[in-house]
């Protein structure tokens, strides 16, 4: 099992921003993303994750293998720290949110409300999803914002966990994570050199 992108070409609001980007994930790997701001990493990311189609090119990986992390935490205000991952882990049909927890330093906070969480409290929570997923490719985008040094290290020893156990990631991010077994991919050489039309899909929320 890996992800493979193949010639891939991705635009927002209808103007091509990369083409021609392949790469190959395999189990156990990671991959961080690079390059300058407006270059394309997000749209490529939310691309891979299926939040809207590509230009040219193949995305390949097997079904339901993937989940997507971006700006946003995806919480639910009036649910309680517990709540908001027992909520994640049915619809993923995971049981126990206990390990998710404790990885993401959350077990003093549980009985504590979203809607009461400090930026970085509810990045911690928004990221202890991604382990109650079940899935093994992580497509993570600025993952770290909001967070601090310590909670920084506490994520990349998180992702360490994950690719130990044959998971793979792949980061979008300008922090350097301490991930010295992970690959690099500047997305600067991919930059469109001609703008092509993406059939008039809008992209709105890139």
């Amino acid at each position: 099992m890996e992800l493979v992108v193949d010639k891939l070409a991705v635009a927002r609001g209808g103007v091509t921003l990369l083409e021609g980007v392949s790469f190959a994930l395999a189990p156990g790997r990671a991959l961080i993303l690079r390059g300058p701001n407006g270059v394309g990493k997000t749209t490529l990311l939310r691309t891979l994750a299926g939040l809207q189609p590509a230009v040219a090119g193949r995305v390949s990986a097997p079904p339901e293998s993937l989940t997507y992390a971006a700006h946003a935490d995806g919480l639910k205000a009036v649910l309680t720290v517990e709540e908001n991952l027992g909520f994640w882990a049915a619809i993923h049909g995971v049981g126990g949110v206990g390990d998710a927890m404790a990885r993401m330093n959350l077990l003093d906070l549980r009985d504590r409300r979203a809607a009461n969480l400090s930026a970085g409290q509810k990045r911690r929570l928004g990221l202890a999803r991604l382990l109650v997923t079940g899935r093994p490719i992580w497509v993570l985008d600025e993952p770290t914002v909001s967070l601090d040094v310590a909670s920084v290290a506490l994520f990349a020893g998180v992702v360490r966990g994950h690719l130990a156990q044959g998971g793979m990631a792949l980061i979008a991010t300008h922090i350097d994570l301490g991930l010295d077994e992970a690959a690099v991919l500047d997305l600067a050489p991919f930059k469109a050199r001609v703008t092509v039309g993406s059939g008039g899909f809008d992209e709105a929320f890139a």
